[in-house]
């Protein structure tokens, strides 16, 4: 099955999963865990999510963010790219470290924003990491122990959730605190892994094509919330790019990259190193691959180049996104 677009917007809530291949530990020990959570914390500091909740278990990790002034797949990658990097070289290992993408949620903020914040941090009880509530508080991998101040994140957005529980950071300690331990007899909460659309291939574009009625909106592991935060969600993608569900052809989006930079596609395919060729297969890659949606493998022979230079490409279109988007919306409206 071809994989799905990711669901994105600006200011959107995203419960992140992320797994090692085939089971296997993808935190080994304490210097592990410390560098992924120096690069969480760097993303934090440059703006790129504000981070809410997050856990380090052995062969995975939960994180509970708001995307930021970019993308989530890029965040991501940056993440993940450079943990798996160094992961590597730490322990003399080769390949790949993740098991496939990264899963993400869309997550509708009331009323899913506690009760998220309280199932990821008691995720180490539950594996039995850890025997009870009283070590988690001191716990240094996960955001539980930062809301309580036992483990000072200062990159780690507290006082948004704190400000949830009480008037003052002691009163409101205290109520969360309580908060968590009511959660720990709920065990493992499957209504908390999605379920707000109809699983489709589709993205937004899918979403839009749905009937009005009582069976418009079923389940969908990437959405999290009800019918008024998914219409919601589709009113913000819109406003970011103006008719995403048009079906823009590939060739239609090469051609108007290209003479917008003084290129045919020709020249593109033929693998120039130009300044001009190298600012559009920027522009192609971010726009088919961040913003469309579209999986980058297939787009490098028209680029002229390798499978593996796609994202690279489009992490430095991402950082002129402004003006492809621009781009996107008056080849569509042509």
């Amino acid at each position: 099955m071809p994989r799905q677009a990711r669901l994105d917007a600006p200011d959107a809530l995203h419960h992140v999963m992320v797994r090692g291949l085939e089971r296997r530990t993808i935190f080994r020990d304490d210097t592990d865990r410390a560098d992924f959570v120096a690069r969480l914390a760097t993303l934090a500091d440059a703006g790129a999510w504000t981070v809410y909740a997050w856990a380090l278990l052995p062969n995975h990790a939960h994180l509970l963010v708001r995307t930021g002034h970019r993308p989530l797949p890029r965040s991501m990658r940056s993440l993940l790219t450079g943990y798996a990097g160094a992961f590597n070289r730490r322990h003399a290992r080769v390949g790949h470290l993740f098991q496939n993408r990264y899963k993400s949620i869309v997550v509708e903020e009331d009323p899913y924003l506690l009760e998220l914040v309280r199932y990821l941090h008691l995720n180490p009880i539950r594996a039995k990491v850890l025997p009870n509530l009283r070590t988690l508080d001191r716990y240094p991998w996960t955001g539980h122990s930062a809301l309580l101040h036992t483990v000072p994140r200062v990159w780690q957005d507290t006082p948004t959730l704190l400000a949830r529980f009480g008037p003052t950071l002691t009163k409101a300690r205290k109520a969360y605190r309580a908060f968590v331990a009511d959660g720990l007899p709920q065990g493992r909460r499957p209504d908390l892994q999605g379920g707000g659309l109809l699983r489709s291939q589709g993205g937004w574009a899918a979403v839009r094509a749905l009937r009005r009625g009582r069976e418009s909106y079923r389940g969908d592991e990437r959405v999290l919330g009800d019918t008024a935060f998914v219409q919601q969600m589709q009113r913000m993608m819109e406003e970011q790019t103006p008719h995403l569900a048009g079906r823009l052809p590939l060739e239609a989006l090469i051609a108007g990259v290209c003479r917008s930079v003084g290129l045919t596609p020709a020249q593109l395919a033929g693998g120039g190193r130009s300044p001009a060729a190298m600012i559009a297969r920027a522009g192609i890659a971010y726009l088919w691959v961040e913003v469309l949606g579209r999986a980058g493998r297939p787009l490098a022979p028209h680029l002229g180049v390798h499978p593996a230079a796609i994202p690279k490409a489009a992490h430095r279109g991402a950082l002129t996104a402004s003006r492809w988007r621009r781009l996107l919306q008056d080849l569509q409206e042509s």
